[in-house]
Formats: structure tokens, C-alpha cells, sequence
């Protein structure tokens, strides 16, 4: 039986999914390599179905911000295994639609490339379209990273790339630094060793948000593919190679996170770093050290390796991921951990308390304490005025905690909540620079280089004709400190942490200790989240029915806890304090009468729904402080069980 008719056969059977058996077609009628339909071929021999669904019920989904997913097979075949490489990447990235490989990535580089041409021609620039492209230490990145800098420059434009891996932060910073049109990164940040991504930067240095998002997704999803074949073979003969200037230029730019550099050089810090085999060493260590912080480095982890072997998942969220920091923090006496993701835009820390005990701390709880340490600082030097001001704010997503909000209030400075992903912060960041280059030549006549001018003169500047940014952060361990990176910088995160440390050394109290003033100073905030995973097309379906039954039919009341408000971002008009209005998403945020909220959205990296959730409770002296802990403790344990049982109960329809 030929292979066609066996693909017929079995959608007849009802084994493969109408859309699977559609696009398998598809494929194997464009010119596939003898490797790719082999494998195919493999899949259709062992009556892999499931397999194959996942691999091609859709094409790999083109974001807002790009793409991620599976890059190595659940059932990898022969033909992809191939010969492997020294840290077990197979020869071929697996074969589908709904997979990172050669043809979804060349896709994916052709709409974003015919994208920046078209808005280049609109805006009446024709100069060729320049990328600058990044990469992590996952299986295929620099393979990847090299066929999209061949796609580009086969199209026409100039692509720059680097010599080895790279951190996005970094990617984020070059964007600017180059003034190119469009960025990307390879990379599925702190997902399983099997996936990979493609994540796309316009010209500010953010992830790309409307208008270009939807226009870059319209542009990919035309591609057709016919026209992938030409690009599989990689030209780097017109690719720039970036030298040791641009890591400087970045280096430069992360270190102005800190405020403080005298602290930190007085304080004579010893850290741990690990990196998790991930891109963190490459910037993260020169940072600390040029600063004076003493570095010992996790031995175990410091080499890339996309297996991520020492870990179950290379996350630095989960405590497991820590666990050789903090034997080699107890080892060598060291009072603080600091751990950076795969491509080092989230970090974690780890601090010792009174009691000698190592106190992972959430990334809730490291937003806090930079916020308060920054808003008090900044004050201190005179860069903004002690009684606060509007136009410095702290921009955080609405799933961070809202201990930030009474921060921020009780200094006197503006909140910005934003849609859960950094781009959105990126995104303010843009309209705050463009509203004081547009007064700068409006009122005063003035041409302004944005990224050249000093930190304090730039702070100075942005106080008087627009918005300061004080901090940048969301609850998944993402921080920003400085406005000439636009996204989440865990390199830099590690030293402005460092200085936040660095001053309570000086105060000789605790980081946990100092956590505590803050409780009692604002009220004690404690947060918590459910992952619920569904895999694959038929856990694609459960979401989205988790996702509309919230819709269709709210919840209204978790055991003895009544809703008392249910706020829908997708059919609700909601505006923030700067009076724009919040994008539609779905996504929920349900008010309890206790005073306790949750917030349900699904992931737009991973296969699941995500709930967030939040208490506070008062505590007005330090003896009632461990009671308002407890009591918070068991109330949103319960609340969670009963947010699980509610969500499980909805997927099944």
C-alpha cells in the first residue's frame, strides 16, 4: 500500500486527525528531502498516530511574539536521529508542521523578513531590511541561527550574527546598539531540553506588539511551502560576524542597572552563580566581577550543554534546579545564590537567614524587595524627588503581586500594569522615549541620540517631558532596570540584586530580615500558582474549553468563598494610569469577598492554563506577623485545591 493511500486509510479509521492527514499530504507533495519523508515513512510503519497528529494536526503557531515547541520528536525516528552529535543532537530537527525545523524556521524568517521590507517601503526607507540574530545553547540553535541569517541575506537583506552563544537580553540591547529593522532570538528560554523557539525584536529592541505582530503573523502564514526548498541550503558567505565590541556595548549598557556602584565595591559580596549550562556566564559573571563581587561559579553546570543534564528542567523557579547552587553556597560559606535561565533573561535567587538556613526566594518576592530598594535609592541621590512623582513609575504585568502597587504607592510613584509578557513593558517603554524625543523638538528644538546620553541627564530628561522607569518586572523571576535593554534582563538582575544585598550587609540585617519591614511596612503579600498541562492537539482542545467555559459561565464562589468580581480582559474595556486601554486577552481576574484574587489565562509558550493567585492579610506589629503568615498559608491552600478541582471539571465539557 502506498504511503498516500495508508494516510487515507487511517483518517478513514478516524487514527489521524482531517487537518494531520490534510497537511501530511501536503508535504510529502512539496520535494521534502529523502530524510524527511523516510521518517515520515517510519511513523506511518510503527502506526505512530498520535505522533503524527501532534506533529501536523496545524502549523506551528506564529505568535504575537513568535514561536516555540517541540524541535526533537516525542517518538524521534532513525532518519532524524541520524548520526548525533557530541551532546546527543540529532542529525535532523524532526519533520512537521506543528515542529521548530528547518522549514518552519525558514518560514517564519521569510514573513518576518518581507514584513520589515513592506514597512520599510511604507515609511518611504529603502534601505535593505537588517537582522541581527542571537541564540541559546538548545539542540539545533546555532544550525537554526545560521539558516535564518542564510534566509535573510538570500532575500536580499543583512544579517549579523554572533560567534557563539548569546543571551536575549543581549539580543534585545544589539537591536539598538546596530540600529537594524528586526531582531531574533533562538530560543525556548526554561522549556524541556526537546523544544526550541524563534522569538522576534523590532527596531526599539522589544518583542514585536501591534501593529507589527499581526502583520508579521499575516506575512508567515502565506508562506507557502513551495517556496522553503531554495533556503535549506546555508550561505553565510554575506553574514556579518559580531566581534568583541558588541558584548562591551551590552556590558556597558546592563551595568547601568545598578545605581549604587560604590556599595556594591565597598560590600566585598561572595556569590554562587550557575548559569544551568545556559548563556548566564557569558555576561552575568563579567558583571558581578567587574563590580567587585566575588564570583564562585557552579562547576557542575558552567559548560553549554542543551541537554541541561545536572536538572530536571532547566528553570531556575524550581528549587530542584538550584540544588548544586546551594551545596556549593553551604560548601563554601557563601550567604547568596544567584541562577540565570537558559538564554538569561530570568534569574533566581537564593539567600541565607538568620537561622543559617538557604531561603529560595519567588520571583514576587524579589520584584518587592528591588522595587523598595530602588524607589528608596533613586530618592536618596536626588534623582527623583522624596515625596515621589507621577512621571516615575514601575511597570509590572497584572499576575505580579500587588505588594508592588503598595510600593509603589506609598513612595508616590506611578504603577503601570501591563498584559502578562515583557514585550508589553518593552512597549511602554517605546511611547515613554518617543513622548520625550517628540517634546525635545517640539518645545525646545532639539535632536536627541537616546542611547547615548549618560543615565542621569537621561533620567533628568525623561522626569521633565515624560515617564522615568524605576524598575521593570514580572512575577516569573523577569526584571528590568534600565531602559536602554527592553526586555527582561537576568544578566543585570543579578546585579541589581547584588547591590540590594550589598546594602543590607552594610545594615548587617538579613535579606529575609529586611522582607519582614516590608510585610509589616505595606502588609504581608503571599502568592501561588497552579500549571495545569494538557499535551498535544486533544490538550490544545481541554484549554480552550477551560478558557470559554470561564466566559460562558463564571465562577461564582469556591467552597465558602464567594466571587465577588469577575473581570473578563476580553469583553471588559480596561485602562490604565496612563489612560491607554489595556489590549483584549483572555484572560480572567476573579475578586474574592476575603479579599483574595486569582487570575486564569493559558500559557503562550507552553501547553497549559496558568492560574495566579494572591492574599494579603494585615499584620500591624512583629509578633502578629507569623500568625497573618500561617493564616494566609491555609486559606490559599485551600482556595487552590478548590481553583484545581473547578478548572479539571470544566476541561472535561
Amino acid at each position: 500500500m502506498s504511503t498516500h493511500k495508508k494516510i487515507s486509510t487511517a483518517a478513514h479509521a478516524g487514527h489521524l486527525l482531517p487537518a494531520a492527514a490534510e497537511n501530511l499530504t501536503a508535504w510529502l507533495g512539496s520535494g521534502l528531502p529523502a530524510w524527511a519523508i523516510a521518517s515520515i515513512g517510519e511513523l506511518i510503519g510503527q502506526g505512530a498516530w498520535d505522533e503524527l497528529n501532534d506533529r501536523f494536526y496545524r502549523y506551528l503557531e506564529f505568535g504575537t511574539g513568535g514561536m516555540r515547541g517541540r524541535t526533537i520528536g516525542a517518538v524521534p525516528t532513525k532518519s532524524e536521529l541520524g548520526t548525533p552529535g557530541p551532546q546527543g543532537t540529532p542529525e535532523h530537527a524532526a519533520i512537521g508542521s506543528n515542529v521548530l525545523n528547518d522549514f518552519t524556521l525558514i518560514r517564519a524568517t521569510i514573513g518576518l523578513y518581507r514584513y520589515t521590507k513592506k514597512y520599510l517601503a511604507q515609511n518611504l526607507l529603502f534601505d535593505a531590511p537588517r537582522l541581527v540574530i542571537a541564540h541559546d545553547v538548545r539542540h539545533f540553535s546555532r544550525h537554526f541561527c545560521e539558516l535564518a541569517a542564510s534566509t535573510w541575506t538570500q532575500l536580499g537583506g543583512v544579517a549579523f550574527i554572533f560567534d557563539g552563544p548569546r543571551s536575549t537580553p543581549q539580543l534585545s540591547f544589539s537591536v539598538r546598539w546596530l540600529k537594524v529593522h528586526a531582531g531574533v532570538v533562538v530560543t525556548a528560554s526554561h522549556n524541556p531540553p526537546h523544544d526550541n523557539g524563534f522569538k522576534a525584536y523590532f527596531q526599539d529592541g522589544g518583542q514585536v506588539v501591534p501593529p507589527h505582530d499581526k502583520g508579521i503573523i499575516a506575512e508567515v502564514n502565506v508562506v507557502q511551502l513551495a517556496e522553503l526548498g531554495v533556503f535549506l541550503k546555508k550561505d553565510l558567505s554575506r553574514t556579518i560576524m559580531l566581534n568583541r565590541a558588541a558584548d562591551d556595548a551590552y556590558l556597558v549598557a546592563a551595568s547601568r542597572a545598578a545605581i549604587d556602584h560604590r556599595a556594591l565595591s565597598r560590600s566585598k559580596l561572595k556569590v554562587i552563580f550557575t548559569n544551568i549550562h545556559g548563556t548566564g556566564s557569558v555576561a552575568a559573571t563579567p558583571l558581578l566581577l567587574h563590580a567587585r563581587v566575588d564570583v564562585v561559579e557552579v562547576t557542575e553546570q558552567v559548560a553549554f550543554d542543551p541537554r541541561f543534564p545536572t536538572v530536571k528542567s532547566p528553570n531556575p523557579e524550581n528549587a530542584e534546579a538550584l540544588a548544586l547552587a546551594l551545596a556549593t553556597a553551604d560548601r563554601r560559606g557563601c550567604d547568596i545564590v544567584f541562577a540565570t535561565d537558559p538564554d538569561a533573561d530570568r534569574m533566581s535567587v537564593a539567600v541565607r537567614g538568620r537561622d543559617g538556613k538557604m531561603v529560595i526566594l519567588t520571583g514576587n518576592q524579589i520584584g518587592a524587595l528591588l522595587a523598595e530598594y530602588r524607589i528608596s535609592k533613586y530618592k536618596e541621590l536626588k534623582w527623583i524627588p522624596p515625596e515621589g512623582s507621577e512621571r516615575a513609575v514601575l511597570i509590572k504585568t497584572f499576575v505580579t503581586t500587588p505588594m508592588q502597587d503598595a510600593i509603589a504607592r506609598g513612595h508616590g510613584i506611578k504603577v503601570i500594569n501591563t498584559l502578562t509578557g515583557f514585550k508589553w513593558i518593552g512597549a511602554r517603554l517605546r511611547r515613554y522615549e518617543n513622548e520625550m524625543l517628540e517634546a525635545l523638538r517640539t518645545k525646545e528644538h532639539l535632536a536627541l541620540d537616546y542611547d547615548a546620553t549618560p543615565a542621569r541627564k537621561r533620567a533628568e530628561l525623561m522626569l521633565a517631558h515624560s515617564t522615568f522607569l524605576v524598575l521593570g518586572d514580572e512575577e516569573s523571576n523577569g526584571y528590568l532596570g534600565t531602559d536602554g535593554i527592553r526586555d527582561k534582563d537576568g544578566n543585570a538582575a543579578c546585579l541589581m540584586f547584588a547591590e540590594v544585598c550589598a546594602s543590607l550587609k552594610e545594615r548587617a540585617i538579613t535579606v529575609p530580615e529586611y522582607l519582614d519591614e516590608l510585610y509589616l511596612k505595606y502588609g504581608y503579600y503571599l502568592e501561588d500558582t497552579i500549571n495545569i498541562y494538557y499535551e498535544g492537539a486533544t490538550g490544545a482542545d481541554k484549554i480552550k474549553r477551560i478558557i470559554e467555559s470561564y466566559r460562558q459561565t463564571p465562577p461564582v464562589d469556591f467552597g465558602d468563598m464567594r466571587v465577588a468580581r469577575f473581570h473578563d480582559f476580553g469583553r471588559e474595556k480596561t485602562v490604565d494610569a496612563d489612560g491607554a486601554t489595556v489590549p483584549a486577552q483572555d484572560m480572567y481576574f476573579v475578586t474574592l469577598a476575603n479579599g483574595y484574587t486569582f487570575a486564569a489565562r493559558g500559557s503562550g509558550t507552553e501547553p497549559k492554563i496558568k492560574f495566579y493567585l494572591f492574599a494579603n492579610e494585615k499584620a500591624e506589629h512583629a509578633a502578629g506577623l507569623p500568625l497573618a503568615k500561617t493564616k494566609a498559608r491555609q486559606t490559599l491552600d485551600a482556595l487552590k485545591k478548590l481553583i484545581e478541582a473547578d478548572a479539571k471539571h470544566r476541561a472535561k465539557g
